[in-house]
């Protein structure tokens, strides 16, 4: 597994990576400027790395919560305090 997190890390739209336990091994947040773009970072990138099995992907439709919510003081959206 260790190979494959190595290989996740260097690429560019992998913004965060986790290991986590359950049905499966690594939890992955990948950025993409369209659809066409994150299916080229899941099939001809991410499925090509060696141990890579397969993917269970879902899409961000709001962030309510966290450094890239657009709600509150702390969201990226949201105007710096000084």
């Amino acid at each position: 597994m260790d190979d494959v997190v190595q290989a996740l890390v260097r690429l560019d739209n992998v913004e965060e990576l986790f290991e986590v336990t359950g049905e499966f091994d690594l939890v992955t947040l990948v950025s993409a400027t369209d659809i066409e773009e994150f299916r080229d970072v899941i099939k001809n990138r991410i499925m090509k790395i060696k141990g890579v099995k397969s993917t269970v992907s879902s899409v961000v439709l709001k962030a309510s919560k966290g450094p890239r919510s657009t709600n509150g003081p702390q969201g990226a959206g949201s105007p710096s305090r000084k």
